[in-house]
């Protein structure tokens, strides 16, 4: 039995749109990128030019892309089978690739693990899942559940993932990049300084 008060949150949560993040946040290629058997992702910077990159283990390889962009710079489908899943060493890293090539990048996902959950300048996630098994990532400026004012103010549901198994969600270590790891894609959101 669930309170008035709980029953009151969870129709307002359910009640609440998907919605483009808001600016400064922008949607990068305007589209999920489609990774079947996503299992992880981790954050790394480009050693050139400081991009977040986001880096997708999956039951078919390793991945890593400009988070900037969403271009695929490095693929390798053929990971050493010691080091393939970031559950094969206790910090749940896999090594790099392409430009970070001999960097152990953290991986959160079906492991465990996870990303950051906020941003040093105040942009909060949170996952919610008022008809579960379906979890909705809310984006806010607010500070996290109860969101005060309507949807679309200071709270921002941006995602649902209705069609497949949530991975992994969160920010980059710099506060740039926002993903969304499901078991069949990624989305990204980032903001430039």
């Amino acid at each position: 039995m669930i309170s008035k008060y709980q029953q009151q949150l969870r129709d307002r949560l359910l009640a609440a749109p998907v919605m483009p993040a808001p600016p400064p946040w922008r949607l990068v290629a305007d589209r999920r990128t489609p990774i079947g058997g996503l299992l992880g992702a981790g954050f790394a910077a480009h050693p050139d030019t400081g991009h977040d990159l986001v880096m997708v283990v999956s039951t078919d390889g390793h991945g890593l892309f400009d988070a900037v962009t969403g271009e695929k710079i490095a693929r390798d489908r053929d990971p050493d089978p010691e080091s393939s899943t970031p559950d094969a060493v206790p910090d749940l890293s896999c090594p790099g690739l392409g430009p970070i090539a001999g960097v152990r990048v953290r991986i959160a996902g079906l492991f465990g693990g996870g990303l950051h959950s906020t941003t040093a300048d105040g942009w909060t996630l949170e996952i919610v899942s008022p008809d579960w098994p379906n979890d909705r990532v809310l984006l806010s400026t607010d500070g996290g559940l109860p969101h005060e004012g309507p949807v679309g103010e200071r709270w921002w549901h941006v995602f649902h993932a209705d069609y497949s198994e949530l991975r992994a969600v969160g920010f980059s270590p710099s506060g740039r990049t926002l993903a969304v790891a499901t078991s069949s894609d990624l989305t990204l959101w980032t903001r430039m300084p």
